[in-house]
């Protein structure tokens, strides 16, 4: 005979389903992260955002976290993500990932900037590093942790901070946009 659905648990699987939909995850995050029929999270989708999910595949290459802009953000979220991972033993993984993205967007807000991780992207990041595709790499200059190819050497490393791409800030959407101010 099987076991009961505890209404409780269920309650709990609903409410992380609904926290990832506000902050806009992909319904393949939703079926992963927690264990409601994939029709049930449709209807809970709509119901939450109004709309249908998107369609497609999720990223899965992890060239986009290294680029200039896009490894700030994905470091940032990564730092916070690895604190909540060890400071809060009492929760689950996806609890610490919604609670990390969470502080990532009040700090990117807080600067007056949109954040360039979304929740999805920062999902598919935690596996990344949980399965050694990426790792975190200490700056020779500044001393902070960045996120960086698996086979970096962290001896040579220097991050986009320190030592910005030539390019950098040069755009049109140059100057306070960009979140960094190059003097």
């Amino acid at each position: 005979m099987p076991t009961p659905k505890s209404v409780l648990d269920e309650s709990r699987q609903i409410d992380r389903a609904v926290s990832l939909i506000e902050m806009g995850a992909r319904l393949q995050v939703l079926e992963s992260e927690t264990d409601l029929s994939y029709e049930r999270l449709l209807r809970l989708y709509k119901e939450v955002a109004g709309r249908s999910p998107s369609k497609g595949q999720l990223p899965f290459s992890t060239d986009w976290f290294l680029t200039w802009q896009p490894n700030i953000h994905a470091s940032l979220f990564q730092n916070i993500h690895a604190y909540l991972s060890r400071s809060s033993a009492d929760l689950e993984n996806v609890d610490v990932m919604i609670k990390a993205y969470g502080l990532y967007s009040e700090q990117v807000g807080a600067q007056g900037l949109e954040p360039l991780l979304t929740i999805t992207r920062a999902w598919r990041l935690v596996r990344f590093v949980k399965n050694n595709m990426l790792k975190m790499v200490p700056c020779t200059r500044c001393g902070g942790h960045f996120v960086a190819d698996a086979y970096e050497n962290p001896r040579h490393f220097v991050c986009g901070l320190c030592e910005p791409p030539a390019r950098a800030g040069k755009g049109a959407g140059a100057g306070s946009a960009n979140g960094v101010h190059l003097q």
